[in-house]
C-alpha cells in the first residue's frame, strides 16, 4: 500500500508552497511546523525567513495566509506574535488520515526509501559465566533496535559478540581432560538452564581451586592455552562442550526475556581468530600502528592518561597475544568486507566509549571504515538499586539476571491475580510473565539509553505512571470494550464533529510514523516508549470524557470504535517494537 501521508506533512506541504508562492526569491523555504499548545500546529518559519531577506515577518505571514487554500484541511489559521502561524485543522482531515492509516496493515508507516545494511553487535554472555544484570540492558535496547530498523525495512544482522576465548580456557579445559565425565548430562539428556550453569559454575570452582594451589596442574593449564590457540583438535574439542553447555544456559535466561537469539548470529571472539595476526600485519604495514616496547600500538594526539602521556590502543602485546582491539578490529573488517555492512553498530556499556573511539578511528585509518560506512557505540548507563548506587545484593554480590526476572514475574503475577476476574490459574501465569517481563524491558527503554537508571520493581510494575502494566492494561481495557459492542463496528465517520479529548487522541495517533522514524533514526527506543504512554494516557482521557458504547447516535459508537480499534493496534505494534507483549485480557 502506498504510504499514507501524516497532517503534519500535508499541512507542510501546503504551507511551504504558499510560502514560497508569496516569496519566491526564498525558494524551497522550511515553515518550520510543529506541533503547538495554542492551537493544533504552530509555523515558526516567517521569523527567520523575513530576517534574512529583510522584510515584516508579520507582513510575510499574512501573504501566507491569504495563499492557504481554505477547505478539507484547515479549519483555521491565526497570526500571532512577530510572525506565528496557529493553524487549527479541520475535524473531518483527522478522521479521513486516520482511517486511511486503518486501512494499512503498517498503520502508515513506510519502509525506508533507501535501505541499508546494519551490522547490530548486542548480547554479549561469557561462555562459562553467569548472566547478571549487567547483561540486561545490551539485550534489552539492542532486541529493540533491531525490531524497529527492520520494520521500517534496514536490513539488519545481529551479532552476539560472546567471550567465548582466552586464558581462563586452559584452565577449564585441561580439567575436563583430567575429570572427562564433570559434564556430562543425565540419560535423558533433557538439561535445564540453572542444571547447565550449576554444571560449569562447579566445575569453575574446582578448576580455579586447582589452579591456584597445584604448580604442576597450573603449568599443564597454560600449556593447553598454548594447545588451544593453535587448533588442537582435541582441545577445540573440549573448548566447544563448554561453549555448548553455556549456550544451552544462555537459551534459558533470553527465552525467560523473550528475547529470540538465533544460533547462526553467534560469532564470539573465536570467531575472528584466524584474521589477528592478518589484523596486526595490515596495521603495521600501512604505519598504523608501531611498535612500543615490543608492542604493537595505535596512538592518538587527543587521547592521553591522568599523566599527560598518550595512550596507546594496544593491538597485539608485547609477549606476542592479542587485546581486545586486534578481535575487534578483525570483527569490523569482517562486518564491513564480507557481511557489506553500512552502518556498524555496538549496543555496549557507555564506559567502554574511550576503547571503541580508538577502535574506530583505528579502522578509518586503515582504510576499512569509509566515507559510506558509519560506526556508531550506542553507549548504555548503569542499572542503580534505589540507594542510586550500582545494583547489588545485600551482600554486595552481582545481582543474578535470572534471579531479577522471577522476582519481575512472581511480583506482576500477585497483581494479575489480583485484578483477575475470569482467568485461570495457567492464564495468570502466563500474564504474569508478559507484565513483568515487559515492566523490566519497558523501564529501561523508556530511560534514554546513555542515562542510569533505577531497577525499582515497585515502580515498575505500578499500574499508575510511565510503566507497561499502564500501557498493557490500556491495551486490555480497549480489547474488553471492542468484544463488548456486539452488533457494533469501528467505523470512521469524517462528517461527525470531535470532542476535544478525541481531537487530541487522533491527532496523537497521526504521529506514530514520525516517532517510528525518529526513534530508527537516533536508535532511541525510549522516543516510541515516551510515544505510546502518551498515547495510553490520552486515550485514558477519552475514555473518563467520551463515552463509547453509550455514545447515543450510532454513528458516533462506531466513531469512538474507531479510535478505540486504532488506539489498540497502535499500541500493540508499539509495544511488539520494543519487545514488550500486549495480552487481550487482564
Amino acid at each position: 500500500m502506498a504510504s499514507v501521508p501524516s497532517l503534519a506533512s500535508s499541512l507542510h506541504q501546503r504551507i511551504a508552497d504558499a510560502l514560497s508562492a508569496a516569496l519566491p526569491e526564498a525558494g524551497a523555504a522550511d515553515p518550520l511546523l510543529r506541533r503547538s499548545d495554542r492551537a493544533d500546529f504552530q509555523a515558526n518559519g516567517m521569523l527567520a525567513l523575513a530576517k534574512k531577506l529583510g522584510g515584516n515577518p508579520r507582513e510575510l505571514a499574512g501573504k501566507v495566509v491569504e495563499g492557504l487554500p481554505a477547505g478539507d484541511l484547515i479549519q483555521q489559521v491565526e497570526v500571532s506574535g512577530p510572525g506565528f502561524l496557529n493553524i487549527t485543522i479541520t475535524d473531518g482531515a483527522i478522521a479521513r488520515t486516520l482511517a486511511a492509516r486503518a486501512a494499512d496493515d503498517r498503520l502508515g508507516v513506510p519502509l525506508v526509501e533507501r535501505p541499508g545494511t546494519t551490522v547490530i553487535d548486542w548480547a554479549q554472555p561469557n561462555v562459562a559465566k553467569e548472566m547478571h544484570v549487567g547483561h540486561l540492558r545490551n539485550s534489552v535496547i539492542g532486541n529493540a533496535v533491531v525490531r524497529i530498523l527492520e520494520f521500517t525495512g534496514e536490513k539488519v544482522i545481529s551479532r552476539h559478540h560472546i567471550g567465548d576465548w582466552g586464558t581462563q580456557f586452559g584452565m577449564l579445559i585441561q580439567y575436563l581432560l583430567e575429570h572427562p565425565h564433570e559434564l556430562d548430562h543425565k540419560a535423558d539428556g533433557e538439561v535445564s538452564g540453572e542444571e547447565a550453569m550449576s554444571n560449569l559454575n562447579r566445575l569453575y570452582k574446582a578448576s580455579r581451586t586447582l589452579f591456584d594451589s597445584d604448580e604442576e596442574f597450573k603449568a599443564r593449564a597454560r600449556r593447553r592455552v598454548v594447545d588451544l590457540q593453535a587448533g588442537d583438535e582435541e582441545t577445540l574439542a573440549l573448548w566447544q562442550r563448554f561453549v555448548d553447555e553455556s549456550k544451552i544456559y544462555f537459551y534459558s535466561v533470553f527465552d525467560k526475556l523473550d528475547v529470540e537469539i538465533r544460533d547462526e548470529d553467534i560469532v564470539g571472539e573465536s570467531g575472528y581468530n584466524d584474521m589477528l595476526a592478518e589484523t596486526c600485519r595490515l596495521l603495521e604495514e600501512s604505519g598504523v600502528a608501531v611498535r612500543s616496547e615490543g608492542a604493537l600500538c595505535v596512538f592518538f594526539d587527543d587521547v592521553k592518561g591522568p599523566d599527560g602521556n598518550p595512550v596507546p590502543l594496544i593491538v597485539q602485546k608485547s609477549d606476542g597475544g592479542f587485546g581486545y582491539a586486534a578481535t575487534d578490529l578483525s570483527a569490523i573488517r569482517d562486518r564491513v568486507f564480507n557481511l557489506k555492512a553500512d552502518t556498524l553498530l555496538y549496543v555496549v556499556d557507555v564506559r567502554q566509549s574511550l576503547h571503541f573511539k580508538m577502535v574506530f578511528e583505528t579502522a578509518r585509518r586503515a582504510g576499512w571504515l569509509t566515507e559510506g560506512t558509519e560506526a556508531v557505540q550506542l553507549g548504555f548507563g548503569t542499572v542503580l538499586g534505589k540507594d542510586g548506587k550500582p545494583f547489588k545484593t545485600r551482600e554486595g554480590e552481582t545481582v543474578r539476571l535470572v534471579d531479577l526476572l522471577d522476582e519481575a514475574i512472581e511480583r506482576a503475577s500477585a497483581i494479575v491475580r489480583e485484578k483477575a476476574q475470569d482467568l485461570t490459574e495457567e492464564e495468570i501465569a502466563e500474564r504474569g510473565a508478559q507484565v513483568g517481563i515487559g515492566a523490566v524491558k519497558y523501564a529501561d527503554l523508556s530511560t534514554s539509553a546513555a542515562r542510569d537508571y533505577k531497577f525499582d520493581l515497585d515502580q515498575m510494575v505500578s499500574l499508575n505512571g510511565d510503566t507497561s502494566v499502564y500501557l498493557q492494561y490500556a491495551y486490555a481495557r480497549i480489547q474488553s470494550i471492542l468484544r463488548k459492542a456486539g452488533e457494533a463496528g469501528p467505523v470512521a465517520h469524517p462528517e461527525l464533529a470531535l470532542a476535544p479529548a478525541e481531537r487530541a487522541l487522533g491527532l496523537h495517533l497521526d504521529q506514530f510514523a514520525a516517532t517510528v522514524a525518529e526513534a530508527a533514526g537516533e536508535y532511541a527506543p525510549h522516543k516510541l516508549a515516551g510515544y505510546l504512554y502518551q498515547l495510553a494516557s490520552l486515550y485514558t482521557s477519552f475514555y473518563d470524557q467520551c463515552p463509547v458504547l453509550k455514545a447515543g447516535e450510532p454513528a458516533q459508537v462506531e466513531n469512538r470504535l474507531f479510535l478505540c480499534d486504532l488506539t489498540a493496534r497502535t499500541l500493540r505494534k508499539g509495544m511488539e517494537l520494543l519487545g514488550i507483549r500486549t495480552p487481550e485480557r487482564l
